[in-house]
């Protein structure tokens, strides 16, 4: 009989960013109190599976959110790097549609290929890297269950990977939500499924509805 495995893609709850710049990797980005709360509801969802493994991004954000993962089960957060958020070149820069570094032409030369892309880490390069995450996950914890936390992009770029389609999207039909789950199950080291959910759904739209306010 084949061995069951399910590998956790987590993705991070809502960073507190008062300034919406495009945070990226920089240090010092830590979750809202919603992410907090989303972070909670992640582990609440988590809470009666069979975890062995939670592994995060070296990110604060990313530790943040897997804490109270590792605590319902009471383990310790590992770190992988190849979980960490995608390089950009515009990272800490605002980079919304007229009223960002995206409206300078000097910015345009970094724009000129969608298909890699040439504005930051390439899609085959986070493919690799997260395929091999999630294979050191699945061995780890071999016959039960592993939660990775990582970052919206990787997780998609993943998700595309495992399922064989294209890299190249377009980033608002992303299905990766805050703190959604994108799981993993194989038989064996065969991938039979991939499920998605959503527990923090109603704290996403609150946090949207704060954002429109704001805005």
């Amino acid at each position: 009989m084949s061995t069951r495995t399910v590998v956790h893609l987590l993705r991070h709850g809502e960073v507190h960013n008062p300034t919406g710049v495009l945070y990226g990797r920089l240090s010092g980005f830590r979750l809202s109190p919603l992410g907090e709360q989303m972070a909670e509801r992640a582990a609440e969802a988590l809470a009666d599976r069979d975890v062995t493994v939670v592994m995060s991004s070296p990110l604060e954000r990313a530790q943040q959110t897997a804490a109270p993962v590792a605590e319902r089960h009471g383990l310790r957060v590992g770190i992988d790097d190849r979980l960490i958020e995608a390089g950009n070149v515009f990272e800490g820069q605002r980079v919304g549609v007229g009223d960002g570094v995206l409206k300078s032409p000097q910015a345009w030369r970094h724009l000129y290929n969608p298909f890699t892309p040439s504005w930051g880490e390439h899609y085959v390069d986070i493919a690799a890297r997260m395929r091999g995450a999630v294979a050191a996950a699945r061995r780890e914890a071999r016959g039960h269950e592993a939660v990775l936390v990582s970052h919206q992009l990787p997780v998609w770029v993943a998700r595309l990977d495992a399922e064989q389609r294209r890299f190249v999207h377009d980033p608002r039909k992303r299905q990766c939500s805050l703190a959604s789950l994108t799981s993993f199950a194989f038989d064996d080291d065969r991938l039979v499924a991939i499920t998605y959910a959503e527990p923090s759904a109603d704290l996403v739209r609150q946090a949207g509805a704060q954002q429109a306010k704001g805005a």
